[in-house]
């Protein structure tokens, strides 16, 4: 069995998309490759994003880096969030442009609607890519 790879990747590699891959590989496991990068990476992950997961049980272990041609080659999919045109783009890939606010500057109560946004669309990419795949409550969910 092919076990698909999903890239994903904003401009700092600091929050959206590590929100992102952290919810890919909790909901997919080993059934899914996930990586991340950014066009332009900073030097650390937003803390706030990182405390938003961390309520979620969630822990960000990768920092922020720079998304690579392999990285785009190897993936089935890329999600690609606010980086427009310096989001990597090769034909015949995925791709899906998720619309999502950035949560640089934010305070928690505004972050947690922005990762409830991408648990939402990461469970639906899931549905598609892994149909087969019983995804398990929202983490922090409670059940």
């Amino acid at each position: 069995m092919c076990v698909p790879t999903v890239l994903v990747a904003c401009v700092h590699n600091a929050g959206r998309s590590q929100a992102a891959a952290a919810l890919l590989r909790y909901y997919a496991g080993d059934r899914l490759v996930v990586l991340s990068g950014g066009s332009q990476p900073t030097d650390e992950v937003n803390p706030v994003v990182a405390t938003v997961l961390a309520e979620r049980g969630l822990q960000l272990t990768d920092p922020p880096r720079r998304w690579d041609v392999a990285m785009v080659r190897s993936a089935d999919v890329v999600v690609t969030m606010g980086c427009g045109d310096t989001c990597p783009f090769y034909p015949g890939k995925r791709y899906e442009d998720w619309d999502v606010v950035d949560p640089a500057g934010r305070m928690p109560d505004q972050v947690r609607p922005i990762v409830d946004d991408i648990d939402r669309r990461v469970r639906q990419l899931l549905v598609e890519l892994l149909p087969d795949l019983s995804l398990p409550p929202s983490p922090g969910a409670g059940g």
